[in-house]
């Protein structure tokens, strides 16, 4: 969907034509509320702005993130942030749910960031998409992807250098050579590819 303003008219026509067909959405990520499960978040800035630059914004976005999944009783199991977007991994028995206290969160860190960097008005967050996990398979496959998104992206060449992650968690509760022994039977090749770029 961020390449949408790059295309042509007749390129967007077509992919609209192409959504209302599958009766999804027009412009936003569909959502299949009323299931529970285990599932793939992932919440991008506008646009992919870098907007949570730097240690206190990033501190800040994943202590209110996670603080306020917690304390409205969600479990999340995994987490990743980044200066432009981020990814969780939420059991929840309804994606309404999540979805409520995202948009809460969302607005209230919209605030707090524009304030802080003097861009009030700004346009902050794009929603969010979601991706219900299958099986076991999957679900260690995108815990590895979740954590080793800092080095996909250039930010740190180990995922235990990047602080805004649940990577040393797993470590601590598996041990090192047991959790890596268990990232290796997990490949994540391609997975993911195109999602957050």
């Amino acid at each position: 969907m961020y390449d949408y303003r790059r295309m042509t008219p007749e390129q967007r026509a077509e992919i609209l034509r192409e959504r209302r067909a599958k009766g999804l959405p027009l412009h936003e990520p569909p959502h299949v509320y009323g299931e529970g499960g285990e599932f793939l978040i992932t919440a991008a800035c506008y646009e992919h702005q870098h907007i949570f630059d730097g240690p206190q914004n990033l501190s800040m976005l994943t202590e209110t993130v996670l603080g306020n999944l917690e304390q409205a009783g969600l479990i999340c199991s995994a987490w990743v942030f980044l200066p432009n977007h981020y990814h969780l991994l939420i059991s929840t028995e309804d994606l309404r749910h999540v979805s409520g206290v995202l948009r809460r969160t969302h607005s209230f860190l919209g605030l707090w960031i524009n304030r802080r960097q003097q861009a009030s008005g700004r346009r902050v967050w794009y929603r969010f998409t979601d991706r219900r996990i299958r099986n076991s398979r999957h679900y260690w496959a995108t815990v590895r992807y979740l954590h080793w998104n800092p080095v996909n992206h250039g930010y740190v060449d180990r995922p235990e250098a990047w602080p805004w992650s649940s990577y040393m968690l797993y470590v601590d509760r598996f041990g090192l050579e047991a959790w890596q022994a268990l990232e290796k039977r997990y490949p994540i090749d391609r997975y993911g590819q195109g999602w957050d770029d």
